[in-house]
């Protein structure tokens, strides 16, 4: 089917959107009008997401123009030229077909976020339920690593606390990979869990939380974090219970002095590199910070993702004894409950990131991602 009024006025306007990042890049690589080096990254990351779809509707549109050509040669008088245009515009029919249905899947795709193919620091969080609820925050890490794994994306523990029976206190996880952010992002807020905790002697079904955070990981030439904006604290790193479990000075608490925000890092026996993750996890923070000043729309927010950890607050329920998972920001129910805390969360954020995504024209017209 051929490309309809309405879509072309889209697409047209994607196009312009375009062109407009892409001399506001060139302005600032010239020295015209130099901005900051995250700026300029930010930029580039928006021009990048819309360059497939603007780049097939101009290719589209050349094929149209040659074979409005051809039409006109065929119209002539001169049989073997009518005969050479035949065959040209035969040639162009598939590649046009194929064509059309591109721009109009990268159409109905729409823009996608401009960081999604930035890595995450993930966060998980006991809340209420006591015990039971770290024993579920311990599922849910292990379902979010067998996801990672699933898409051979890479891990790395930067802090984790555990309860006194197994559980999880608090994790932090780095994950890197090809399209982290877009598949993971959505999966901040509260988890519920509804089952017969262990620590239950009359087999009634309790409800627990889980608070999760899903950060975008920030490079340092976007967040740049001045030497006196922090304060650095290094002590002994210690184990459930408190005891020992290093006798120097490895572990490391640093402090963002203008936010008050803190984040602390024990987990490897080095100085150096406890300190080296912590910055990481303190740049996606103060980059979450950052947007929901700037681009509140967006969503990226960590408060707004784990609010206060109470059962009310949930976007995703995990019921045992109907083996039944629950997304009750789109409705979808699921009867695979072991499969899903096994890493099989596919169905989950991809129907997410339909319902998040943001059309490409609204896109373009400075719209907003819908709620």
């Amino acid at each position: 089917m051929a490309i309809t009024d309405s879509e072309r006025t889209k697409l047209n306007a994607v196009e312009r959107r375009f062109d407009d990042l892409a001399r506001a890049l060139s302005d600032q690589a010239s020295g015209g009008a130099a901005g900051p080096p995250e700026a300029r990254a930010e930029l580039a990351r928006k021009l990048s997401r819309l360059e497939p779809l603007a780049s097939s509707w101009r290719l589209l549109r050349h094929l149209q123009e040659e074979r409005g050509q051809l039409l006109e040669v065929m119209a002539g008088d001169d049989r073997d030229l009518s005969a050479l245009a035949q065959e040209e515009l035969e040639r162009l029919a598939g590649r046009e077909r194929d064509l059309e249905a591109r721009v109009r899947r990268l159409l109905e795709e729409g823009e996608r976020d401009p960081g999604d193919d930035r890595g995450v620091i993930l966060e998980v969080r006991a809340g209420t339920g006591g015990e039971e609820a770290g024993l579920f925050a311990g599922d849910l890490l292990r379902m979010y690593l067998r996801f990672a794994e699933r898409r051979h994306w890479s891990t790395e523990t930067i802090e984790l606390s555990r309860t006194e029976l197994g559980g999880i206190r608090e994790a932090i996880v780095g994950i890197e990979g090809p399209e982290v952010w877009r598949w993971l992002k959505h999966e901040g807020g509260v988890h519920r869990v509804q089952r017969v905790p262990v620590t239950e002697a009359a087999g009634r079904i309790h409800t627990s939380a889980v608070t999760v955070a899903v950060l975008p990981q920030a490079e340092e030439v976007e967040i740049g974090i001045r030497p006196e904006d922090v304060r650095i604290d290094t002590f002994c790193s210690s184990g459930p219970g408190g005891q020992s479990v290093n006798t120097t000075y490895s572990a490391v608490r640093i402090v963002h002095l203008p936010t008050g925000i803190t984040v602390q890092c024990q987990d490897e026996r080095s100085q150096i590199k406890n300190r080296a993750r912590a910055m990481k996890v303190l740049r996606a923070r103060l980059l979450a910070v950052r947007e929901e000043t700037l681009q509140q729309e967006r969503g990226v927010a960590r408060r707004a993702q784990v609010g206060t950890g109470d059962r009310s607050e949930k976007i995703r329920t995990y019921n045992f004894p109907q083996t039944r998972v629950t997304d009750h920001r789109i409705g979808l129910s699921v009867h695979r409950l072991r499969e899903v805390l096994d890493g099989d969360l596919d169905e989950f954020v991809q129907e997410l990131d339909k319902a998040f995504r943001k059309p490409a024209a609204d896109a373009g017209a400075g719209g907003k991602t819908p709620a």
